[in-house]
C-alpha cells in the first residue's frame, strides 16, 4: 500500500492546521473538515485510511459521526476532546473509537496513536500461524482474511475489536488480564485500562453472544480478567 491519508475533523482551524503539518511530516496524506457532516462527506468522495475526529464540533458531532461511520466502515477512529472524564471517553469507544486523546495533548503522541492505528489496521493479524483459522462452536476467525463469522453470518468488528477477538480466540482457554489485553491490544502500557477494556469487551459480547449477559464465547474470570472459551 502506498501513502496513507489521515482525515482530521475539527471545528478548529488552528488545531486542525497544525495537526496536518505534522502528520504531513511524517509523509502521509492529509483531508481536512470543520464538522461531522463534510467529515462523512470526504469519506464517500476518497480512501482514508485513519479518523481522527474532534467531539464537539457542529452540524454533527464527532460521537454521531462514529455511529453513522461504523454503520458501514472499519476505519480506526482516534477521537479528540477537551474533556478529560472517564465517562467522555467510555462514550466514544462504546461508540466505536479506537482511542481517544485529551486535549491540551502533544502533537508526536498523536502522531505515536495514528501510527499504531494504522500498523493495526494495515497487519491486522499479528500472531502465528495466520492463515490458520479459529473456530470455536460455530464462531469462526479467518486471519488471513480478517474475518470473524458466527454459523457462516459475517460479524461487522471495528479494528480494536477485531485485536481483542484475535489476541482471545488464537489462545482460547487462557486467561488475560485487563493489563495483558491493553498492553498487547493498544501496544502501551496500561494505565487506567479496565473501562476501555471493559467497554470493548462488552460490545464485542453485544455482537457475538445470543446473551450478552450469560456469553457462551467471551467469558469473564472474577479478579483475574477474560478468556475465551474452548
Amino acid at each position: 500500500m502506498g501513502q496513507f491519508t489521515v482525515l482530521v475533523a475539527d471545528d478548529d482551524q488552528d488545531i486542525r492546521d497544525g495537526i496536518e503539518i505534522y502528520l504531513k511530516n511524517e509523509g502521509y496524506r492529509v483531508l481536512k473538515a470543520d464538522n461531522g457532516m463534510e467529515a462523512l462527506e470526504k469519506l464517500t468522495e476518497q480512501e482514508v485510511h485513519v479518523i481522527i475526529l474532534d467531539i464537539m464540533m457542529p452540524e454533527l458531532d464527532g460521537i454521531s459521526a462514529t455511529f453513522k461511520i461504523r454503520e458501514e466502515r472499519n476505519i480506526p477512529i482516534i477521537m479528540l476532546s477537551a474533556k478529560a472524564e472517564d465517562s467522555d471517553k467510555i462514550h466514544g469507544l462504546s461508540v466505536g473509537a479506537d482511542d481517544y486523546v485529551t486535549k491540551p495533548f502533544h502533537p508526536m503522541e498523536l502522531i505515536a496513536r495514528v501510527k499504531s492505528q494504522l500498523r493495526r489496521y494495515v497487519t491486522l493479524g499479528t500472531y502465528e500461524n495466520k492463515n490458520r483459522q479459529y473456530e470455536i462452536d460455530g464462531l469462526v476467525l479467518d486471519p488471513e482474511a480478517k474475518e470473524l463469522t458466527l454459523h457462516g453470518e459475517p460479524i461487522r468488528l471495528t479494528p480494536t475489536e477485531y485485536r481483542i477477538t484475535e489476541l482471545l480466540m488464537a489462545n482460547a482457554g487462557r486467561v488475560f488480564s485487563i493489563r495483558d489485553i491493553y498492553e498487547r491490544v493498544w501496544n502501551e502500557p496500561a494505565y487506567n485500562a479496565e473501562n476501555i477494556v471493559a467497554v470493548h469487551i462488552r460490545k464485542i459480547r453485544e455482537k457475538i453472544e445470543a446473551d450478552p449477559k450469560n456469553p457462551r464465547y467471551l467469558k469473564v474470570v472474577w479478579g483475574i480478567g477474560y478468556k475465551m472459551e474452548k
